[in-house]
């Protein structure tokens, strides 16, 4: 039985290619794929700035309905539908019971899908560690419904979860692309009182509002960090997000954000950037007790479980 799959095939090459579709093996799950993404890790991959094999399925996104389950793999019935965060835990191994799923195994191992292993651009994909990864879609909820909680809204809401925004704080978020947007939305839930958000695409700032922002600023038009400073009066932001994943956002956000505040950093940066580095007099020479934090979103299915309802 053959199916279709987008393929990595060389930098800004891909392509659908026929696979076989896969099997189930132990503690694995094979789910016919409904409706997915394309990330903008997808585009890195294309371009080859974060480097996968050739040859890799790409994706890893996924909305479906269970095809086959393997061994071990109860309490769930061909038919049913699920999601899977882009993260997929075991649930065992040291890092997951120290709460680092998105670090599963080690240095990035939460994130297999389109990685380490073939991805759901794809009519079927298999799951590792079936148990943990595979989450029910509520009867009243449709595909789209909840699409964006398998990556895009679980690492935005992460990212202002990592900086452990407090009520009443002001927060900066640079980008308002997907990720972005889910940022802003992320900080709201988390009870900031003041949100700026920066961008360039009148659609996107007009989103930006509806998610949560107080004030956008447009860096085409205005110096962001000037106008950050200025509106906070001279203090700077509790938490700034940076969505882009670019040098020049990155040190925007350790420029406005105030001693002993939080930088956080979703965006994905480019392998041939080499380094990302920190403007030192704005970090304070290092003793100004602005902390910076990453984030790769956390998977699993009672985190979507959450996210879902």
């Amino acid at each position: 039985m053959k199916m279709r799959a987008n393929v990595f095939k060389g930098a800004n090459k891909i392509g659908l290619e026929d696979r076989p579709v896969p099997k189930a093996g132990s503690g694995e799950a094979v789910v016919k794929v409904t409706l997915t993404t394309i990330c903008a890790t997808d585009v890195h991959i294309m371009k080859a700035e974060y480097p996968v094999r050739v040859g890799q399925i790409i994706g890893h996104e996924p909305i479906g309905i269970v095809h086959e389950l393997g061994e071990g793999v109860t309490g769930y019935k061909n038919g049913e539908r699920v999601a899977i965060n882009a993260i997929t835990p075991c649930g065992q191994c040291g890092y997951c019971l120290s709460a680092n799923w998105s670090q599963c195994g080690g240095f990035l191992g939460g994130w297999k899908m389109g990685n380490t292993i073939d991805g759901c651009q794809a009519d079927y994909v298999k799951i590792p560690n079936a148990m943990a990864n595979l989450t029910r879609i509520p009867d009243e909820l449709s595909d789209e419904d909840v699409l964006f909680t398998t990556d895009i809204f679980s690492t935005g809401l992460s990212g202002a979860e990592s900086a452990n925004i407090q009520v009443g704080d002001t927060v900066a978020v640079f980008g308002q692309g997907p990720i972005g947007l889910s940022a802003t939305a992320g900080a709201k839930l988390k009870g900031a009182a003041l949100i700026i958000t920066v961008d360039t695409i009148p659609a996107r700032m007009k989103m930006s509002k509806q998610m949560g922002a107080d004030i956008t600023l447009d860096f085409k038009k205005v110096d962001p960090v000037k106008e950050i400073i200025k509106i906070t009066n001279g203090r700077g932001v509790d938490v700034a997000i940076e969505a882009i994943g670019l040098q020049e956002s990155f040190e925007n956000c350790v420029k406005c954000t105030r001693v002993g505040g939080a930088i956080s950093s979703l965006g994905v940066y480019p392998a041939q950037l080499g380094t990302i580095g920190i403007p030192l007099q704005d970090f304070g020479y290092g003793i100004a007790d602005k902390r910076v934090v990453s984030t790769l979103c956390p998977g699993g299915k009672e985190r979507m479980r959450r996210l879902i309802w």
